[in-house]
């Protein structure tokens, strides 16, 4: 029987690849607390249609290389939108300007 798992698109940088974040709670055996686990799993998106952020569903399939060996069924949830992080003026640069 195949897999199916929903997760969180990390990457998608590689060409018909995407990189998904699989969280999950397990419990622990002997001490029974519950802990938060995340996998990461590579999947195959032959037509490159998710992005970073959306929320898919991968299906387990025969090994497409390497380390594939799920493929993108569906996208459940499109990414609202992007956060665009800006470099921060580091220490040093701030240090020698105040002494010009």
């Amino acid at each position: 029987m195949a897999t199916t798992l929903t997760g969180i698109v990390t990457s998608d940088k590689r060409d018909k690849t995407i990189t998904v974040t699989v969280t999950s709670r397990e419990t622990h055996p002997i001490y029974k607390k519950q802990y938060t686990v995340n996998r990461k799993y590579q999947a195959h998106d032959e037509k490159n249609e998710a992005h970073m952020g959306d929320k898919v569903q991968i299906l387990s399939v025969r090994p497409v290389s390497k380390t594939k060996a799920f493929a993108l069924t569906t996208i459940e949830m499109r990414a609202v939108g992007t956060i665009e992080l800006k470099q921060d003026v580091t220490n040093t640069d701030v240090a020698s300007e105040g002494t010009k």
